[in-house]
């Protein structure tokens, strides 16, 4: 009898001692597996670090670069407003000197029409200056151009085409008492050696 007591006591004592070591392997699994966790989140962070420390520079780059072409159209459009503006001015009292005639003044008048103009239409008015100087001053005419109003047709920075209304008030021989013509001009303005000069004078 006390043999089979001990037996069981010993059993008893078995059991009780078997789920510590359960609990132990469930421990050491928890501490395996979240030893396992810290590094894979270890190896996965220097990753993201890396991607950070690359996007970041390259983003600011890209903005950078952004920024300045997007600043670059504004001044251009900018500066071809600007000759846009310019190359009007000049086209409205061009048309006026070249609406304006005074035959008592002809080789002045034409001097400045010349002075003011380039290229193709320089070469056309200089041919043809001779005989208009005489046929005006046969003629005793006179003129007084003046431009009621402009648009600009095209523009850029060396080229801009201007759309001119004029009245153009007109005595002659033929016609002592004043009558006015309105006309439209189309005159194409170039930009040389820093000035607007007329390349091309159109009647439409």
């Amino acid at each position: 009898m006390v043999a089979t007591k001990a037996t069981d006591e010993d059993a008893e004592e078995k059991e009780a001692e078997e789920p510590d070591v359960e609990v132990t392997e469930e421990v050491d699994d928890d501490v395996r597996l979240k030893g396992k966790g810290e590094k894979r989140r270890w190896r996965k962070r220097p990753w993201r670090q890396y991607l950070r420390r690359g996007i970041m520079p390259a983003l600011l780059v890209a903005s950078l670069a952004v920024s300045g072409f997007l600043g670059w159209r504004q001044w251009q459009a900018h500066q071809i407003q600007q000759a846009g503006q310019q190359a009007q001015q000049a086209a409205i009292a061009y048309a006026q000197v070249l609406t304006s005639i005074d035959s008592n003044n002809v080789d002045q008048n034409f001097r400045q029409v010349l002075d003011g103009a380039t290229g193709e239409f320089k070469d056309m008015y200089t041919q043809s200056s001779v005989q208009l100087r005489q046929l005006l001053i046969d003629n005793k005419a006179t003129a007084h151009g003046v431009v009621v109003d402009s648009a600009i047709q095209s523009e850029s920075t060396n080229k801009v085409v201007v759309l001119v209304f004029i009245d153009q008030t007109v005595t002659n021989t033929q016609a002592p008492d004043p009558r006015i013509d309105r006309s439209r001009i189309k005159i194409t303005m170039e930009k040389v050696d820093g000035r607007w000069r007329a390349s091309k004078v159109q009647l439409l």
